[in-house]
Order: C-alpha cells, then structure tokens, then sequence
C-alpha cells in the first residue's frame, strides 16, 4: 500500500517534466561577473536563468520575480546545473548560480574531527559570494524579490545552501538540497525542505545531519532517497535521475508556490514519464 502511494506520489509529480522541457525555448542564460572590493576584486560569475517573457514583464514592472540561487558542488562548475535552473526559471523566477571557487583558490583539505570537516572557510566564501550575487543583481534587475530567496544546492553546494540558511533564516524563503553531506538540517521549521538523497557507497552522509522522522515531520522537511549516485545529481547525470529530480522539484514548488506556474507552451496534456528508482519518505530513525 505504502508503496503504491509513493508511486503516485512520483507519477503525478512528474506531470511537470513535460512543462519544463516545453518551456525550455523560452529561458535564456547568460554570465555575468562581478567583483567584490572587499576581497581584493574577487572575481565572482554568475549564471543567470530567465524566461524571456518573464523578464520583459519585469522589465516593465508589471511583475516582480521571486529569487532562486543555486550553489554547484565541490570542483563541479556553476553552470552544470541546467536541470535544476531550468525549473525554476520555467516557473517565472530569476535563477542565480555563482561559480564558488576559481583555478587561482588553493585546494581544499579536508580535516576529519574539525567542524563540517574542515570545509567551513570554503563554505563561507560561498555565503560571501552569493550575498555579492543578491547585491549586484538588485542593480541589473531591480524587478526581482531578494529579500527571501529560494536556496538550492548539490554536495558541497547543498552544505553551502544549508549553512546559508541556518545563518540567515529572515533572507530564505526555501531550501532544495541534493546530497548535503556535512552541514545538518535547518529544523527551526521556517521554511519548507525538499532533501534529495543518493544511494552512494562513495559518499556518506555524516551522522546528524539528517533529522529524524518525527523532526522532518514537524519542520516540513521532505527527504527523497532514491537510488542513484551522488554525481549523478547534475546535468552530467543520466537523463533517467535528472527527470526524476526535475518531476518531484517542479511538485513541490507547485505546492509551495501560490501563483507561479510553468509556461504552456502546448495545447495537449503533458506526457507522463514511467517512474523511476525513487520514494518519498522519511529517513529511518538513527
């Protein structure tokens, strides 16, 4: 029975695939860069998603577009989560996806029994970077809401994203991890949770930082354990994961977002695509 919901649960969330891919004719991405005087310039590049109708109705401040900013995973590029950006701006927001590290950083070390690993400088400087990004981008599109902004991210991005979040509850609006491995949940129950979990042997997942049923239950926290691989979480994975990260991302805003939807840009209803290696639960007592 319990699975037979979760197989519905799947199926009509991916109603909203179809959508997106209609829909991407219509987003258009583009780099821009910024620097931050108060690190010597640091040079920080932007990706932005937008669907161009979106933004011509910003433009001419008919609208004014929520915010998503997507944070990439470790030694990953911010440009190789087209999948995820896609969703976002097919359902009218203005996407921002900062490039964290550049070839001139210093390697990462990580040190076992330090706080998130020894990761905190690098997690930092993604906060450092994204509230450049919010900054900088109130200047080139001032039609958009970066009070509360939508937090999305993958592995290194997602501890980012969740760092972010507990730091700064007032500014988050959602938060979407994909495989946040260090950082533990924001529980505080502020804002809604979507976690997407692989079934990775390489990657595990720090004790504590996923919170137990019951908390999930309480703080609005989904947690998706599916079966697929830690980097299969980006455009590089296979079309399989993607589309059914995509399907259950798109059901989620659709719950969360009164008046925002997708772009219909057919006359038929959308294709159902067959489910895939994934259940909506939560996570096992610990």
């Amino acid at each position: 029975m319990k699975r037979g919901i979760a197989v519905l649960v799947f199926v009509s969330a991916l109603c909203g695939v179809a959508y997106v891919t209609a829909s991407k004719w219509a987003i258009k991405h583009e780099t821009i860069t910024f620097y931050d005087p108060s690190r010597d310039n640091r040079p920080v590049p932007v990706d932005i998603a937008i669907r161009r109708d979106k933004e011509m109705q910003a433009n001419a401040g008919m609208i004014t577009m929520p915010v998503a900013v997507v944070n990439h995973g470790n030694t990953v590029k911010n440009t190789e989560y087209g999948f995820l950006a896609n969703v976002f701006a097919a359902r009218g927001y203005l996407v921002l996806s900062p490039q964290h590290d550049l070839p001139t950083d210093p390697p990462m070390v990580t040190k076992p029994g330090e706080l998130y690993v020894g990761r905190l400088p690098q997690i930092l400087r993604g906060v450092a970077n994204i509230h450049l990004a919010l900054q900088e981008m109130k200047k080139v599109q001032p039609n958009a809401d970066y009070s509360r902004v939508t937090m999305v991210g993958h592995s290194m991005g997602g501890d980012i994203t969740m760092y972010f979040a507990k730091q700064y509850p007032d500014e988050v609006k959602k938060v979407v991890t994909l495989d946040n491995l260090r950082v533990p949940f924001v529980t505080a129950g502020k804002f809604k949770i979507l976690s997407f979990r692989s079934k990775d042997p390489q990657f595990k997942t720090d004790p504590g930082v996923i919170p137990t049923d019951e908390e999930c239950e309480k703080a609005g926290i989904q947690v998706v354990k599916t079966d697929f691989q830690h980097n299969d979480m980006r455009d590089t994975g296979p079309d399989g994961a993607k589309n059914s990260i995509q399907g259950m991302l798109d059901k989620f805003l659709s719950d969360t977002d009164s008046a925002i939807a997708p772009v219909d840009t057919t006359s038929s209803p959308p294709k159902v695509l067959e489910p895939g290696p994934v259940a909506l639960m939560a996570p096992a007592k610990s």
